[in-house]
């Protein structure tokens, strides 16, 4: 196999893109096994969660984190070391702090640009709360930013799923809860992978709810992808787009 050094930006892409899909889908595969669906839906329940792992369950998840941690350490060897893929990367699709600022950028790509914001830090819900979460920001809002903030967040997220293993309790998995009342308003505030995501709700009668709102970061994220694509040539707005990683549907919401 050629160096790193003696490929060229595309190769060193594709082979970064193939190695991060082949993690994800181990992840999936590992999700399913454990909790019944590849992306943990209905895993979360009204006063708990729906399953518990035993032991055999918590090793396979530190094998599962062990291997992604290495791959992802190979991926960055290879990042930093391709001169082509980084020059391609560095001033691309940036959005300044102060625009950050003022149009509400969030999530990853908010915090690549100078946005120290993230829920788990500011606001931190349990198991956050106990956890120390170290947030990763940087100030350039380019590619190559967005790019560093993901690297760095894999590391930090694998940390935390190593502490919430360690800490992990006994007993059971679920309450019980009672009905609802009526024309009650609850809200939802948590930091998911693209940024904040919001959930409005009102109760109906009969414990049923009456009105929902989800807000998904994109919503307010994809104003700032039409202007970090301003300047930039054609063929870089499939990168620049990629590096926001935007719900198409989030917006409709």
């Amino acid at each position: 196999m050629p160096s790193v050094h003696s490929q060229s930006a595309m190769p060193a892409k594709t082979l970064i893109t193939h190695d991060v899909k082949r993690s994800r889908e181990d992840w999936l595969r590992t999700s399913n096994a454990l909790f019944g669906h590849r992306y943990l839906m209905d895993a979360i329940v009204p006063g708990g969660v729906a399953r518990d792992i035993d032991a055999s369950g918590v090793a396979r998840m530190r094998s599962e984190i062990a291997g992604v941690r290495q791959a992802i350490a190979v991926l960055k060897d290879i990042y930093d070391e391709h001169a082509g893929l980084q020059d391609r990367f560095i001033g691309c699709g940036r959005v300044k702090p102060d625009l950050a600022d003022r149009m509400g950028l969030t999530g990853l790509a908010g915090r690549a640009s100078a946005m120290a914001w993230d829920l788990r830090v500011q606001f931190p819900a349990a198991p956050y709360d106990q956890l120390d979460v170290r947030m990763v920001t940087h100030r350039n809002g380019d590619v190559a930013a967005r790019v560093t903030v993901r690297f760095e967040e894999i590391a930090e997220s694998l940390r935390l799923l190593d502490l919430i293993l360690d800490r992990l309790p006994e007993g059971g998995i679920a309450v019980p809860l009672g009905d609802a009342p009526e024309n009650a308003l609850g809200l939802g505030w948590v930091e998911g992978w693209r940024g904040e995501v919001l959930i409005a709700l009102e109760t109906g009668a009969g414990n049923r709810i009456r009105r929902l709102h989800p807000h998904d970061p994109s919503w307010q994220n994809w104003p700032l992808l039409e202007r970090a694509v301003l300047g930039n040539i054609v063929p870089d707005f499939p990168l620049i787009n990629k590096s926001f990683n935007l719900s198409y549907s989030g917006q409709d919401l």
